[in-house]
């Protein structure tokens, strides 16, 4: 085979075969294909497609690129969760050990953030002493032993993606569906996890703003894995405003604590439990949403959840006793206030100025290698559909370095607009796509 009569059936609109992807994949991970080939041929597939077979072997090459999980050491299904990202999105923290007291086992595998989505890890780094890189056999184990453990992704897990994710970065090939869809869930897959619910955003925070592309990408995800025979509930949910009140890292931690504690915002909740029934249903715990949902609320309500977490967290190097000491640090923050410039109804809100807004106060990355400062972040005081007043305080604002404040300040009070009349708020969850195995 020759890389150039492979990106030239591609660029014409040809569909290639199991072998020429997988040939493809290899030759470029092993450095055989050079990036300006690969380049061209992301390139080709951003103007022309693929098909679903070509997406399924896509993501199947670039899965077994490296290592693939053996997880049939730990009885039950092992069942995971993954966000295609946003502003203050900290559900994987409370949702994890919340089935896992239910006794869904979760190995999960989470990112960091950049740009203006959050990543889970920084905010798990915000606790002291928590590790998110552990061995595969301390991840095994952890998750046989307590249920759960969420940890970072190993140099051998999927390296093709790597590559691949490096060259979309720079040949504006990033918003290409099939090539977003082939990333994410190759990494899942490699996993070894037996189901997967998928938390699909659209809104002014999410990478798919319209709801017809989140809705397309949910549905390819979801053909992915019934292609590689594998359980795969994507929900739709929305993105229109920071999720919850908390954004930061310690910030989100101090958010998911209340949570777990049955203190959470109602929207963060709501698309936790939507969630969470949909983990229970794929590990076959319970079937029934609203039964489901009862056992979520009952593990919140007598502290199963909560103990799970802080179990989780002194396995992974943290102690209850750094949980209390954030907590304290947050409340003891240096704070200031973004004012309400009008009076009325606030109609809309540009969550991707918010969370660049955040980055510059250090909670996140513009690049991959720039450090993160766990301190800061802000609370949304107000969300979509609420009236407020003239000087009213929109968001309180977490700092530790006063020259950063101004161009933050200025960019969230422009994320908000307000007008005269209240607005329909979105769906919170938008719609659901299962395979059907």
């Amino acid at each position: 085979m020759r890389a150039v009569d492979l990106i030239q059936t591609k660029r014409d609109g040809g569909q290639l075969t199991r072998e020429e992807l997988a040939w493809l994949v290899q030759g470029h991970t092993a450095g055989e294909i050079p990036d300006y080939q690969m380049s061209a041929f992301l390139m080709a597939v951003h103007f022309r497609g693929m098909t679903p077979q070509e997406t399924v072997w896509l993501t199947e090459a670039m899965m077994r690129s490296g290592e693939v999980l053996d997880l049939s050491s730990i009885p039950g299904p092992k069942i995971d969760k993954h966000s295609t990202g946003g502003v203050g999105d900290k559900v994987s923290l409370v949702l994890a050990p919340l089935v896992a007291a239910l006794g869904v086992k979760v190995p999960m595998i989470s990112g960091r953030g950049l740009g203006h989505t959050g990543g889970t890890l920084d905010k798990l780094e915000a606790i002291p002493g928590f590790r998110v890189n552990l061995s595969t056999e301390e991840f095994t184990r952890q998750v046989r032993d307590i249920g759960v453990a969420i940890v970072g992704q190993t140099a051998q897990l999927a390296p093709a993606d790597r590559k691949t994710y490096a060259l979309r970065d720079v040949t504006a090939t990033v918003d290409s569906i099939p090539l977003i869809a082939a990333s994410i869930m190759s990494k899942k897959l490699a996993e070894g996890i037996d189901g997967l619910v998928l938390d699909v955003k659209t809104g002014s925070g999410a990478f798919m703003r319209r709801a017809e592309d989140a809705r397309a990408l949910a549905k390819t995800m979801v053909d992915i894995g019934q292609g590689m025979g594998k359980q795969v509930v994507a929900l739709i949910t929305d993105m229109s405003q920071p999720l919850g009140r908390m954004v930061g890292n310690a910030t989100e931690v101090v958010e998911t604590l209340r949570a777990l504690r049955g203190e959470g915002p109602e929207d963060l909740m709501e698309v936790t439990f939507a969630l969470g029934a949909e983990m229970l249903r794929l590990a076959d715990i319970e079937r029934k949403p609203s039964a489901a949902r009862q056992r979520l609320r009952g593990a919140i309500d007598d502290g199963r959840a909560l103990r799970k977490f802080q179990e989780m967290v002194v396995r992974q190097g943290g102690s209850e006793r750094a949980l209390d000491e954030l907590e304290q640090r947050v409340r003891q923050a240096p704070t200031k206030p973004v004012l309400a410039p009008a009076s009325g109804f606030v109609t809309a809100i540009d969550t991707r100025q918010m969370g660049l807004a955040a980055c510059i106060l250090g909670a996140g990355r513009q690049k991959a290698d720039d450090a993160v400062d766990h301190r800061v972040g802000y609370e949304a005081l107000v969300k979509l559909g609420e009236r407020v007043e003239r000087g009213q305080p929109l968001v309180k604002v977490f700092y530790s370095d006063e020259a950063k404040l101004p161009e933050a300040i200025c960019m969230i009070a422009a994320a908000y607009e307000i007008g005269e009349q209240p607005q329909p708020n979105p769906p919170l969850v938008y719609c659901s796509t299962t395979s059907q195995m």
